[in-house]
């Protein structure tokens, strides 16, 4: 039996901007078509990012959404590029792989209303309000992170909320979590963030945040970047001890996954790239997880969640 998969993070169109001559087939970095053949049915949502400190930020940003429709152009027998669930079940159907969108840190749209609606045309459906810097919208994880949302933040997250766009809470300061909690009318999701009872890190979630996400019946994806997931040595065995923290909570409806693939310079031993998730879906099976937990943690709670917000 194939395994399903729904990927919430990978930073590979960042690294096929910068890799000269790099595509999304035939490349030697974490996430790589040629190397999907565990998986099916299989969704991922390709994060656009562009560090704000640098010049050219936004335009970098505006290239990746337009490699992102050449690759899936120029792939197109195997990857579609879908805005929601429907789209995502016709390219399943079809054997492809269903790819969705993101921007990683609303300062690659100027945080305006404008480009986000201009944005969403484009197909993107996610947005993470803050990457590591701080912006006109809020605090994040690591830079002035007792700030919480602003007036325009508070707009972006109801603009959001009304295209239907997955408000995404990583690297978002927890007083910008708890303020987007009180407005949001949809569910959001922490696309790539572990827990942060088990190893403490300001990327990582508190109790409290997860519960917060599991009661509006959005998703945390596991993130497979060994410096959020333990001090030194980490296996796949820390990645286990962050799921079974989160199931612990309740969050069997909760959990995703998020491997911030193309992103990480330091995997879980024995890892190497986003088909290492087959390897942990083996591992689960052999703690006697019941499969159809782990199908859901691989694929559907995910799902459910972009059913509910991405209706066009």
């Amino acid at each position: 039996m194939s395994i399903p998969l729904f990927d919430a993070h990978c930073d590979t169109l960042y690294r096929i901007m910068t890799e000269p001559g790099r595509h999304l087939l035939g490349g030697n970095g974490q996430w790589d078509l040629s190397r999907m053949e565990d998986f099916a049915p299989q969704a991922q949502i390709f994060a656009v990012f562009a560090d704000s400190a640098q010049p050219g930020a936004v335009d970098k940003a505006a290239r990746q959404i337009e490699s992102f429709q050449q690759e899936c152009q120029l792939f197109q027998d195997r990857i579609m590029p879908c805005t929601n669930g429907r789209q995502a079940d016709e390219a399943t159907r079809k054997g492809k792989i269903a790819a969705f969108l993101s921007v990683e840190g609303s300062e690659l749209l100027h945080c305006s209303v404008k480009m986000l609606r201009k944005a969403y045309q484009q197909g993107v459906r996610a947005v993470n309000l803050t990457w590591n810097r701080a912006n006109a919208l809020s605090g994040s994880h690591c830079e002035e992170p007792e700030r919480g949302l602003s007036q325009q933040g508070n707009e972006f997250v109801s603009e959001m909320n009304r295209l239907g766009m997955l408000v995404d809470v990583s690297h978002l300061s927890e007083a910008g979590f708890w303020d987007v909690m009180a407005i949001t009318e949809k569910p959001v999701i922490a696309s790539h963030s572990n827990s942060k009872a088990v190893f403490f890190h300001t990327r990582n979630l508190t109790d409290a945040q997860f519960t917060a996400i599991m009661e509006y019946r959005g998703v945390v994806g596991l993130n497979a970047y060994a410096g959020f997931l333990g001090e030194t040595a980490v296996t796949p065995n820390d990645l286990l001890r962050h799921l079974e923290h989160f199931l612990a909570l309740g969050g069997t409806k909760t959990v995703a996954l998020g491997g911030d693939w193309d992103g990480c310079d330091a995997l879980p031993e024995g890892y190497s790239g986003i088909w290492n998730w087959a390897d942990f879906y083996n591992t689960l099976l052999q703690h006697n997880y019941h499969e159809s937990l782990v199908r859901d943690l691989f694929y559907h709670n995910l799902m459910r969640t972009v059913n509910a917000v991405c209706i066009t």
